[in-house]
């Protein structure tokens, strides 16, 4: 038996639907077609309707068809017979044969597997790479997109009667954007684990006001993204003070900010430079051609290096001048990359 997944975390109402739908398709053992935005869940969903099918003691098989060529992906599903005196490869239909098989990104099947993968939902037989013999298989079939799969069928790139078998019942599920009541329970949960994961005694959770900020981002890759954000930030906090006695309060949400951000199409100084500027000298070059956030940059470098010629470096004391705490300050200095 496969081991039984982690449980879906949430308190909203469309949470609470979501799980309610889930249990009740689950126990009809036919295919279903789970839509949703990357980062969504849609492989938890996944394994939560064979855990919850009358096939939960079966195997429970995931292939993300995206990660294989046409051909690899051909016998990974199906297996491949051969004439040279190799041993056959059995696909993973043949091992899900009174489980569950799950496919994720199906939208990326060529012409020809959506043909085969039809024949082995319709009818349960298909026939290895190589062999012209018939297997029958009793596979519970789950699969998954980010598309919209009716927009493919008719710009020509899947096939409507393929989808007329896999969407016995479709699950959409809710982006993150549309169930903000779940991203505090979440964000604890990741943190928590990271704690753990990095030997921390406790984990203090998040300041109010980090949470608000987070409950109101968009989160475009949805509860992945929640989950990394989360962890980068309780790991950067650990290394500052591994008893993490604060709540944490400053929050990274983009990895890739800095006062010296490539642009696009950057490309190394003018070949007539001589010299790049010191990090003083850039923070206070005119900014009347920057945008919003490359100001905002140099403000605050600004603030900093005012603050630690007040203080005569003293990060406490230059904490105090800008009325921060010192975890803050020194979030911002790591922030403009003068601290490691």
């Amino acid at each position: 038996m496969t081991s039984i997944p982690a449980q879906p975390i949430g308190q909203s109402e469309s949470f609470h639907a979501l799980m309610d739908r889930v249990s009740n398709t689950a126990s009809l053992d036919k295919p279903v077609l789970i839509v949703g935005e990357r980062g969504t869940g849609k492989e938890m969903i996944a394994s939560r309707l064979h855990f919850l099918s009358p096939r939960w003691e079966a195997l429970y098989i995931k292939v993300n068809c995206a990660a294989f060529s046409d051909e690899m992906l051909g016998r990974e599903l199906f297996g491949e017979t051969f004439m040279d005196g190799r041993d056959d490869t059995n696909g993973r239909f043949f091992e899900a044969d009174g489980g569950t098989l799950f496919l994720d990104n199906i939208e990326t099947l060529s012409p020809r597997l959506q043909e085969k993968l039809m024949r082995a939902v319709e009818y349960g037989e298909y026939e290895a790479g190589g062999e012209a013999e018939t297997q029958e298989v009793d596979v519970h079939i789950i699969t998954a997109t980010g598309i919209d799969l009716p927009a493919a069928v008719a710009r020509g790139e899947f096939r409507a009667d393929l989808i007329d078998r896999l969407a016995f019942d479709v699950i959409t599920l809710p982006p993150l954007r549309a169930r903000r009541e779940d991203i505090a329970p979440l964000a604890e949960h990741f943190g928590r684990k990271i704690s753990a994961d990095l030997g921390a005694e406790a984990f203090p959770g998040f300041t109010p006001e980090a949470l608000i900020e987070m409950e109101t981002k968009e989160w475009p890759g949805n509860i992945r993204e929640l989950k990394t954000v989360v962890e980068r930030n309780v790991a950067r906090a650990f290394l500052i003070d591994e008893a993490l006695s604060h709540p944490i309060s400053d929050l990274n949400f983009d990895p890739f900010e800095s006062p010296y951000r490539l642009s696009e199409g950057a490309h190394s100084l003018p070949e007539t430079s001589t010299s790049a500027p010191l990090p003083q000298e850039a923070a206070h070059n005119d900014t009347d051609s920057k945008g919003f956030n490359e100001r905002v940059l140099v403000f605050e470098r600004r603030l900093i290096d005012e603050a630690l010629l007040q203080s005569n470096g003293h990060q406490g004391k230059a904490a105090d001048y800008l009325d921060l705490t010192y975890h803050s300050f020194r979030g911002l200095l790591r922030k403009h990359g003068l601290k490691k």
